[in-house]
């Protein structure tokens, strides 16, 4: 699964990688760990309400972290949907809509997964690209009108998110067996497109990342705790505090 990433790239470091047409006001302050519930940023493209015969606009819209279908009775139920398995998605209810019309990017720095198997003890990994470039993760966004708001509220509508998660493969399985899906550059207009509703043509869009695209290491334990966000989560742990032979933490 993906529980936890950093996502620290301000909105005008990202409109050349993704080619927005606009981006939001304010803009969200960088963050190192990202949390379920969190607020994040979403590439996404959708056409304009006023001008319903003109083309998709891609834009980064602030969402949360956590996905909350449209009809459910609240938005608690988002906490549970951090993830979608993409095995499943095109079946599951709180997923199949969204799957079909309302596909994003979310533009991360890199994720976090722990290794081992006793509570208390397992090592945290940050796990990003080799190149030090943008992860575009593979995700759904969706609309959750709330009833206890005014129709002229600005808040009636919560924006909200979900990455879309395979199983891991080379060494990053070692970690652990769920990984986050990508989109690699070239594909990010087909799998944005909101015409395109084949479950089948959507699902060979995304591939797990090939090897050697992603770097593993460990980090520091702070990362467990959601009040710790600073750049330093996301920095290999020093030589003296690294895992030796022998340790389970050695695994690159």
């Amino acid at each position: 699964m993906c529980g936890r990433y950093a996502a620290s790239r301000r909105p005008e470091d990202l409109v050349e990688e993704f080619e927005l047409a606009d981006t939001p006001e304010p803009s969200l302050p960088p963050s190192y760990n990202v949390a379920p519930t969190d607020t994040v940023y979403a590439v996404v493209e959708r056409v304009p309400r006023e001008e319903p015969d003109a083309a998709p606009v891609r834009s980064l819209r602030p969402v949360r972290w956590g996905l909350v279908p449209s009809w459910a009775k609240d938005p608690g139920i988002g906490s549970r949907m951090i993830n979608a398995r993409m095995e499943t998605v095109a079946d599951k209810p709180a997923f199949r809509r969204a799957f079909a019309k309302r596909r994003a990017l979310l533009p991360a720095d890199g994720y976090f997964e722990w290794y081992g198997e006793e509570r208390g003890k397992k090592q945290p990994f940050f796990i990003r690209p080799a190149d030090s470039g943008v992860l575009a993760m593979a995700g759904l966004y969706e609309l959750w009108r709330d009833p206890a708001k005014d129709d002229d509220d600005p808040d009636r509508w919560l924006w909200t998110c979900t990455v879309l998660t395979t199983s891991a493969t080379d060494e990053l399985g070692r970690i652990h067996d769920r990984m986050p899906l990508l989109v690699e550059r070239e594909r990010y207009g087909t799998w944005l497109d909101p015409q395109l509703d084949d479950p089948q043509a959507l699902r060979e869009l995304l591939v797990p990342a090939a090897p050697g695209l992603l770097t593993a290491y460990p980090v520091s334990k702070a990362v467990g705790n959601v009040r710790n966000n600073s750049p330093a989560l996301v920095e290999p742990l020093p030589v003296e505090e690294s895992p030796g032979p022998g340790d389970d933490r050695a695994l690159f």
